[in-house]
């Protein structure tokens, strides 16, 4: 039961500070092929990186999602590991359906029914501005990563040097070497490409 209660990816009994919070965003947007500067951004305008946070309309967690909704992609939205993960695939979702960061922006404030309906983002005041504020937040990280990135990056360097993996900096991409030519092979992870 302790290490239930001290791990904050798995309750909100303990406020997890915005650095952790953001630590998270940052290792499940990687594992989930989603840049971390546009989670960072969700979560950020949805939340302030605040676990706790709850909307009149019901939506919980760093990044307020309805529980139902949570739900039908099996996460649960009060822990924080899963509010970010279903955050995450909910948004990847969205990018899928609608093939932009902008439409799928605007199906993760204003429902993808909306924005089928209106063939684009919806002329609802709030949708443009969540889409206009995470734009702007995104482009300002792309230019000065937070911390979060930027320490999880030089996390990555430092296992690559310790394994048979090579950082080519110049493709931005992590690549496996052969041990007999010393020559990289195919890329294993790229580090910038995301949705």
């Amino acid at each position: 039961m302790f290490c239930i209660l001290a791990n904050p990816t798995q309750t909100n009994s303990q406020p997890a500070s915005k650095v952790t919070v953001k630590e998270y965003i940052v290792k499940h947007s990687l594992e989930m092929g989603i840049d971390p500067a546009l989670g960072l951004s969700i979560a950020k305008m949805e939340s302030g990186f605040v676990h706790e946070k709850k909307s009149p309309g019901g939506a919980v967690g760093v990044f307020q999602l309805m529980p139902s909704t949570a739900k039908r992609l099996g996460y649960n939205p009060y822990y924080l590991s899963d509010n970010i993960r279903g955050g995450l695939a909910y948004y990847k979702m969205m990018y899928q359906k609608f093939g932009s960061m902008e439409l799928a922006l605007a199906a993760y404030n204003a429902g993808p029914g909306n924005v089928h309906k209106y063939k684009g983002v919806p002329p609802f005041a709030e949708t443009k501005r969540f889409v206009n504020r995470i734009m702007t937040e995104y482009n300002q990280l792309k230019a000065n990563p937070d911390p979060a990135m930027t320490k999880y990056q030089q996390k990555a360097v430092e296992s690559v040097n310790q394994s048979s993996l090579t950082m080519d900096k110049a493709e931005n991409v992590i690549k496996k070497v052969n041990e007999e030519t010393s020559n990289p092979e195919l890329p294993v992870t790229s580090l910038s490409e995301s949705i």
